[in-house]
Parts: structure tokens; sequence; C-alpha cells
């Protein structure tokens, strides 16, 4: 299944609550989450507190993308605060294994991402073990940039590694996703898109429309 998880890092936070019902009324599957400590990357977004109250409105599955220094510290708090699915970074945990064993012991789904410029080869000995590979298609901690083409083949032979290990993970891309080149992404393997800027800038409603339309396009072209 094809999933949206729009990004309320592009939202406009004074109307937070509002815009979430939005998107989930209109068909989107997940909330992408993005969690920066000013460490691992520059930018300072929102943690706990804010989850926690939005957590109260919502029934979309909370995708929480954490762009922090040794997440381990907080996952019990993160899941406390109504987080589904937790993913850490690669580049960010000392012992990247330990750290998603006890997401998955914490009763969540464990995903991993790595920054554009980080192998595969980093994820081999924990792919067998996670519901999620998180692949930042732009350098992670700003929003609207724009997507890094090269992304492409990292999510094709990502995929190819999976239906060679049997693996069944999701493949997640996350930065600079339009609905101009949504459909690139989904034939190189993916299967749960985030997007902020597309989506919350101008009519919400109208933009998660327009991906479930090209979602089920796509599908329809390749059954």
């Amino acid at each position: 299944m094809i999933k949206l998880a729009p990004s309320i890092l592009a939202a406009d936070f004074n109307r937070l609550g509002e815009q979430i019902s939005i998107v989930e009324e209109a068909g989107a599957n997940y909330l992408h989450i993005d969690v920066m400590d000013g460490n691992f990357v520059p930018s300072i977004s929102f943690g706990m507190p804010v989850i926690a109250s939005i957590r109260k409105k919502s029934k979309l599955i909370f995708d929480v993308h954490l762009m922090i220094e040794e997440p381990i510290r907080y996952l019990e708090v993160f899941k406390e605060a109504g987080a589904d699915i937790i993913t850490v970074h690669v580049e960010a945990c000392q012992d990247l294994h330990k750290t998603l064993t006890q997401i998955k012991k914490l009763g969540l789904k464990a995903g991993v991402t790595l920054n554009p410029e980080t192998s595969l080869e980093r994820l081999g000995h924990v792919l067998g073990i996670v519901d999620m590979v998180l692949i930042m298609s732009v350098k992670p901690g700003f929003g609207g940039q724009s997507f890094l083409p090269e992304t492409l083949d990292k999510i094709i032979n990502l995929k190819k590694i999976a239906v060679q290990n049997g693996f069944n993970f999701d493949i997640e891309v996350d930065g600079g996703i339009t609905k101009a080149n949504v459909i690139d992404v989904l034939k190189a393997g993916a299967n749960v898109i985030v997007s902020g800027t597309s989506v919350f800038g101008g009519n919400i409603k109208e933009n998660v429309t327009d991906y479930q339309n090209i979602f089920a396009e796509f599908k329809q072209g390749i059954s």
C-alpha cells in the first residue's frame, strides 16, 4: 500500500490542529513529525509536548522522525507522547541495533534513516529487523529544499536488496517531493511518501486528494 505522510514542519503552527484535521479527513495515512535537536542538525523544531497535544486530537499514525543525537535516551517519552513509528538516524546512534531493538520492545514500529551522502552499506546489519527505511532526499534539518535526483538510484538499490533477501520493510522518502516528481519516486520502489510544502501549501484538502489520485493511477498502471 502506498501511504502519504504529510510533514507538519511545513504546516502553519498558528492553525496546526485545524490543518492536521484537514489532512486526516482528506485521507492521509500518516502524520510525519520531524524532531530536531539543534545538534545532529542545525535547526530546532519541537518535542514531546507538541506531539502529546496533537495526539489528543488525531487518530493518524504518528511517524516520528528523530533527528537527534543518541535517540535511545528518549524513546520511552516519545512513546508516551503518542508516537506509533520512531525512525532514528544511522549517523546519530552509537549502537544502532540496540536502539532499534529497544523501539520494538516498546511495541512501536522501528525505522532507520540515512542522510543523502550515507551509503546503504551502513544498514546491512539492521535491515532484517526494521519496519521501515527512510531515505533522505534532501539534506536533513530544513524544509522547502529541492529533491536530489541521485536519491532515485539509492531507492532502486534498496528495493533490490529487500527483494533479494526477502526483507519486508516499507521504503519512505522525505525531501523535495512534489506532485510533479512523486511518480519517479514510486517507480524507484518507495511506498511511503513524505511531503510538506506540496501538501500544506495552498488548498490542503485538494493537495492530499491529488496525491491519492496519483497513487491510484500508479497502482492501476502496474496492476
